[in-house]
């Protein structure tokens, strides 16, 4: 199964860098108006109708080809996968998950405050400030 993918792999690349070449190849529309007025178009390698014909058909075959071997790769992909594997999503799950919440939550401890060191007489004391910001709100 390993070989055959690989064989439609090589395949489509090839076949996708030839239909490159063959596109730009080819003329566009407005190139055809000056072969009309004898544009040398007679003494071509592909003859007096040009090359449109035989590279448009050409890349109309390596676009066959390239599709189908898009096809196949799709189905070899769909294919190796096992049927109870599920989405990419559920698989980034963790198997264990913690009874409790608050065990996940990292403890950190805080410093205590270096500074000055105060005595109780020279500290002011510190009005306790109400739970709720209603009282806060000055009155008339």
């Amino acid at each position: 199964m390993n070989a055959l993918l690989t064989i439609v792999l090589v395949v489509q690349i090839l076949t996708a860098l030839a239909m490159i070449g063959l596109i730009l190849l080819q003329h566009g529309k407005g190139a055809d108006m000056g072969a009309a007025f004898g544009g040398g178009a007679s003494g071509s390698l592909f003859g007096a109708t040009g090359s449109a014909n035989f590279l448009s058909r050409t890349t109309a075959v390596l676009a066959a080809v390239f599709f189908a071997c898009t096809l196949l790769l799709a189905y070899f992909s769909h294919a190796a996968r096992p049927a109870g594997a599920g989405s990419v999503l559920e698989s980034a799950v963790p198997a264990t998950v913690p009874a409790s919440g608050a065990a996940q939550i990292p403890s950190t401890t805080v410093p205590a405050q270096q500074g000055p060191a105060t005595t109780p007489a020279t500290t002011a004391p510190v009005p306790a400030t109400p739970a709720s910001g209603a009282a806060q709100n000055p009155t008339k």
